[in-house]
């Protein structure tokens, strides 16, 4: 009788190399179907960013499958039934997948464990989606970490897994219908649709990787925080869709020595992901109580989304979020605070409107981040206070970074970019401030 085969469940690991579960399902020399499923709970109203990269890497995907001798299997519905369903029709007794820390991906897993118990099909999950499982390190007194430097000092101590290369072939199961990639899976999203979002698809990753590591992660200690240099690595929606291995991308950079700085965000990474997993609700429910005082103000959460608030740093930030899909990491903490300290705005609104616009929205970091910077979270200092004005002047000194998205500035001194309403007139077309920040 041949050997039954093994279905490879895609979710947020969009690669071919480094994938433990596909290198896993190749090894056992049985037929590998890979398969991903377009569920419905979270493509449809999902972030039209989102939606167009996971429709790029998904074709891309499908070409590198092709080019091992397999395919890449596309199906819409509940994850769960297609899955069982393809396993049904192919004969499969087994399920390969990625673990993931989200609260959707956790129930996931347990319904595709339950229902496949019933039906004789094992489901084994691997690691791939962080350098560091969660779990495989924790303190003596917890389930997990819950202040980053002693999360750090256990992360840096741990033997790291070795990455797997890509498999040298896939025996594929002949007959299996692969359906499509749809041309527009943008369209069935909400939010914005920016012009100048990132592409994505492994090739184009790796290809980012590469140059990163090459070159400018060598200057990411001293300038990554400078907002108009630019200087991140511009690979957060590859790690977010998996379409570059967190764990390769911290494995080559250790190698760097100027490149610590970089491991470290990478361990911040895991670190929201270790949180996430342990306590699920982050995107709804504050991690740590501290009965803030938050306001309902509407117009004012209409005047920051629209980057129309009058604080330049904050305007240029939210501006950038509408154009790119993408906001420097700097920008994203400076308008957090903005939210969040200034108008008190509670930080769900704002993390739901970073969710539904970042190619790169992630469930751990951005939540995670969210209430950090609100007060709620992982920050030791939950009163932290942030003069948005001196921090504009300190990382975007030549106000070049703010010009670059509000035009209405473009010709102004440095002083009136950072502070316009310290100019001797109002500027034109530029709002006042919502709250002054002074000098």
């Amino acid at each position: 009788m041949p050997d039954r085969p093994t279905i490879v469940l895609f979710t947020r690991d969009l690669r071919v190399s480094d994938h433990p579960a596909l290198a896993a399902a190749a090894r056992s020399g049985r037929p590998v179907v890979c398969l991903f499923v377009l569920d419905r709970a979270i493509r449809d109203g999902a972030a039209r960013n989102r939606l167009s990269y996971l429709g790029d890497a998904l074709r891309d995907l499908r070409g590198g499958l092709r080019r091992l001798g397999g395919d890449l299997v596309v199906r819409s519905g509940d994850t769960v039934t297609e899955t069982l369903r393809l396993a049904a029709a192919t004969g499969a007794d087994r399920v390969n997948l990625s673990a993931d820390v989200s609260a959707f991906a956790a129930r996931r897993a347990a319904r595709l464990r339950e229902a496949g118990e019933e039906q004789r099909i094992g489901v084994c999950t691997y690691p791939g989606v962080t350098v560091v499982p969660p779990g495989a390190v924790a303190p003596a007194d917890g389930d997990h970490y819950r202040v980053f430097t002693p999360y750090w000092r256990a992360w840096e101590s741990v033997p790291w897994r070795v990455p797997v290369p890509a498999p040298a072939r896939l025996d594929p199961l002949p007959g299996v219908e692969p359906g499509a990639v749809p041309r527009r899976l943008a369209d069935s999203g909400a939010g914005p649709l920016s012009p100048r979002r990132q592409r994505g698809g492994e090739a184009r990753a790796r290809r980012r990787m590469d140059a990163w590591l090459a070159a400018a992660c060598a200057d990411y200690e001293r300038v990554h925080d400078e907002l108009a240099a630019d200087a991140t690595s511009r690979l957060s929606a590859d790690l977010r869709f998996g379409c570059v291995s967190p764990l390769e991308l911290a494995a080559a950079a250790r190698g760097h020595p100027a490149c610590a700085s970089f491991v470290r965000q990478l361990a911040w990474r895991d670190f929201h992901h270790q949180v996430c997993a342990a306590f699920p609700d982050l995107p709804r429910r504050d991690y740590r109580r501290r009965d803030a005082a938050w306001r309902s103000d509407e117009s004012g959460f209409a005047a920051w989304r629209e980057g129309r608030t009058g604080l330049p740093v904050v305007d240029a930030g939210m501006r950038q979020l509408l154009d790119e899909g993408f906001m420097h990491n700097r920008a994203r903490l400076l308008t957090a605070a903005f939210l969040t300290r200034r108008l008190r705005v509670h930080w769900k609104r704002g993390g739901d409107h970073f969710h539904a616009a970042l190619t790169d929205g992630d469930i751990a970091d951005n939540y995670g981040n969210w209430q950090w910077v609100g007060g709620t979270g992982n920050d030791t200092r939950p009163n932290r206070s942030f003069n948005l004005l001196r921090q504009s002047r300190r990382f975007d000194p030549d106000g070049a970074y703010i010009r670059r998205f509000v035009p209405e500035l473009a010709d102004q001194a440095a002083p009136v970019v950072h502070a316009p309403w310290q100019a001797e007139r109002p500027v034109p077309g530029y709002p006042a401030p919502l709250l002054d920040e002074g000098g």
